[in-house]
């Protein structure tokens, strides 16, 4: 239950903002940012509240960063009174209180950003314009005076705006984490009949600059997934997979748009697409938790087997495998939450980074961990399914003896996958879901 403060309570709370800001200018003579949030109402903080100082916060230090300005100082208070920060910065008064207005004016939640910027002498530097209603968009100070608005109504506005800015904000966050994930698989080297930065492995019809040009188009399908998930997040799970499905239709035709008809990533499109609207069911404290969202998945994806039953789905690899050997691949993956990646793919990838191993070693790692665990149904396409079995064994083998395989090792696999024309594109993807996994972990 959010804490309800009384009008005494922010009395003295801003008599001790105002006391810390006079000691902070006498001590290091330089402007100071006051930064505090625009909340009506008896409660001044809450989760959605804090993420949206935290917001603007990323926003102010980041603007402070891009002109070189240094942050001597940075306090920050999270009360029930509301978060407040004070930040020194060695720059000249004017210019920061112009950075100050251009991201309460031009910024989603600028309405309820308050960036006071004292000079060194303490003076409050006005604003060059006035700013304006929450609500209505006049003059603050009209509002305000008229009292136009009652308080649940600025209320009701303030849930708005951030909710729909923390999402917007997030969707695009998760979609830039989706985006780097296929760029680090990729661009892991070597890795046995795939594409990566040494050769093309087993595909004669693509390269490393084919997956570039895929990868860029799918920024927008990934945070479209995210919001999907965010807007069916109270109906049942299977409702937000129902929904992805022509977004991801979409997704196919934009990649093939731009790799000239080569398939890329439409594993990944499923597999990622699955991830991003996971995301966006859950709360952000569980989006860091693999296992979390990982479970969304299985629960979106539960009916997903049914699919391979019908006669469309033998012009896929993963219907063939199915008619063929009773092999579920990918789908079956989703509906028990990528069983591979928790248990295998992701330890051992987070596990080797943590040992200091590179990118690479830890990302190959990963991938020969999934693709022993599991039925790559790419391998079967190649190789059959006999083949695909013999190669999950021997790395296995290869495995038990050392987790973490050297260059010369992978460069040998890859030349024995590549005169075989064996391509593990299917663990491939995910691979790419691991490093996604990992990110939103380490929050980066």
């Amino acid at each position: 239950m959010d804490e309800i403060v009384e009008l005494s309570q922010m009395l003295e709370a801003r008599e001790r903002r105002a006391l810390r800001q006079r000691e902070l200018l006498a001590f290091y003579g330089l402007p100071l940012v006051s930064f505090t949030m625009n909340i009506a109402g008896p409660v001044k903080n809450s989760p959605s509240i804090r993420r949206g100082f935290a917001l603007g916060r990323e926003l102010l230090l980041g603007q402070l960063r891009r002109v070189k300005a240094p942050v001597i100082l940075k306090e920050e208070t999270d009360a029930p009174t509301g978060c407040e920060g004070l930040y020194v910065v060695d720059m000249e008064a004017g210019a920061l209180k112009a950075i100050t207005v251009e991201l309460e004016e031009h910024t989603p939640l600028g309405r309820l950003f308050d960036l006071d910027v004292l000079d060194p002498g303490g003076e409050k530097l006005e604003r060059p314009i006035p700013r304006r209603c929450l609500v209505c968009g006049r003059p603050v100070s009209e509002c305000a005076r008229s009292r136009a608005h009652s308080v649940p109504e600025l209320q009701e506005k303030t849930h708005a705006l951030l909710t729909a800015a923390l999402d917007r904000h997030d969707a695009g966050t998760v979609a830039a984490l989706a985006m780097r994930a296929l760029l680090y698989e990729v661009a892991v080297t070597p890795k046995p009949g795939l594409v990566d930065r040494e050769n093309n492995g087993s595909h004669h019809d693509m390269d490393f600059y084919t997956f570039l040009a895929s990868a860029s188009v799918l920024h927008p399908y990934f945070a479209e997934c995210f919001l999907i998930g965010r807007s069916t997040a109270a109906d049942p799970a299977p409702e937000t997979f129902s929904k992805l499905r022509v977004p991801g239709k979409l997704a196919e035709g934009d990649m093939l748009l731009a790799t000239d008809g080569v398939n890329t990533h439409k594993g990944a499109i499923f597999t990622m697409g699955l991830a991003c609207g996971a995301l966006g069911r859950l709360e952000p404290e569980a989006r860091t938790d693999p296992a979390a969202v990982l479970s969304q998945v299985s629960a979106m994806t539960r009916d997903v087997e049914k699919e391979l039953t019908g006669a469309a789905e033998t012009d896929t690899h993963g219907g063939r495998a199915y008619a063929r050997y009773g092999v579920t691949g990918v789908r079956g993956q989703a509906a028990a939450g990528f069983p591979t990646v928790l248990q295998y793919g992701l330890p051992v990838l987070e596990e080797g980074l943590r040992q200091g191993k590179s990118n690479d070693e830890a990302g190959a790692a990963a991938l020969l961990a999934i693709l022993s665990r599991t039925v790559d149904t790419n391998m079967i396409a190649r190789g059959g399914f006999d083949t695909q079995r013999e190669k999950s064994a021997a790395l296995q083998k290869l495995l038990a003896a050392d987790p973490y395989p050297d260059a010369e090792t992978l460069r040998a696999l890859d030349r024995a996958y590549t005169a075989e024309n064996l391509s593990p594109g299917g663990s491939a993807d995910l691979m790419a879901l691991c490093w996604l996994l990992h990110f939103l972990r380490e929050g980066n």
